[in-house]
């Protein structure tokens, strides 16, 4: 793998993370501007605020964990393409040396 490809896969996992967090910050501004224009009695948008956030929490938390197990699946392959590299190194050297 070169480093041109490495370098976009490491620019498009960042991306994504970005926007996904950009994402969930409008959510989280909008039902809240929602809920303050809603007419609803203070109660009851105090207990819908709460399951919301709790929802929100939840959401988070699971992305979250998968974001991690993607991180580590790239950490992986990129320590298996140094390995590889590594090995072909030494062949190489090997080779020349004769």
């Amino acid at each position: 793998m070169s480093e041109d490809e490495r370098e976009e896969l490491e620019d498009g996992g960042e991306e994504g993370s970005n926007r996904l967090a950009w994402f969930i910050t409008g959510a989280v501004i909008g039902v809240t501007v929602a809920l303050l224009y809603a007419p609803k009695s203070g109660k009851h948008t105090r207990q819908f605020i709460s399951e919301k956030t709790q929802q929100g929490k939840d959401a988070v938390t699971e992305t979250g964990g998968q974001i991690a197990d993607v991180s580590r699946d790239m950490f992986d392959r990129g320590r298996k393409v140094v390995e590889d590299a590594a090995d072909l190194f030494e062949r190489a050297r090997k080779l020349v040396r004769g």
